[in-house]
């Protein structure tokens, strides 16, 4: 298992397993849908969020950005391929995230997350601070963390 910078035309491919990963939990197609747009990347925004993969023979499992600038930023996107979840790569990419930001002198990050994904981000030190708009369902609402950096 390898962690590394994603390579400029991987945006599809990751846009692809960010929905791939969110179906994994049982929305519909109708959800999944209105939620396209907030998980779809652009190659032109992969540097720029810090977006950086998990690799293992030569296939990518999984993926995280850490958008914003130091003091404070935010975990705006991490999927683990349905095929390797519970296999330890969400935490490997949470662990690399958590390393960058500290190398970049962030201070915290924030994660809006799925109600699905909350016992991972409170297990990983998150702290619950409030209740976030989702950004692609009106109505629904997301637990929002904060990580401080160091934990």
């Amino acid at each position: 298992m390898s962690i590394r910078s994603a390579r400029p035309g991987e945006a599809s491919l990751l846009s692809d397993l960010a929905l791939r990963s969110k179906g994994h939990w049982g929305y519909d197609t109708e959800f999944l849908e209105s939620c396209r747009d907030e998980l779809t990347l652009r190659d032109t925004e992969l540097a720029e969020r810090r977006t950086a993969v998990a690799e293992r023979d030569g296939s990518v499992v999984g993926f995280v950005t850490l958008e914003g600038a130091p003091p404070e930023g935010v975990l705006g996107m991490m999927f683990v391929d349905p095929r390797a979840i519970g296999e330890g790569i969400g935490r490997l990419l949470f662990a690399h995230a958590v390393e960058t930001a500290e190398a970049l002198g962030f201070t915290r990050f924030t994660i809006d997350a799925d109600p699905n994904a909350e016992p991972f981000y409170e297990a990983m030190g998150g702290l619950s601070v409030s209740r976030v708009p989702s950004g692609s369902i009106p109505g629904r609402t997301l637990t929002q963390y904060v990580r401080r950096i160091p934990d």
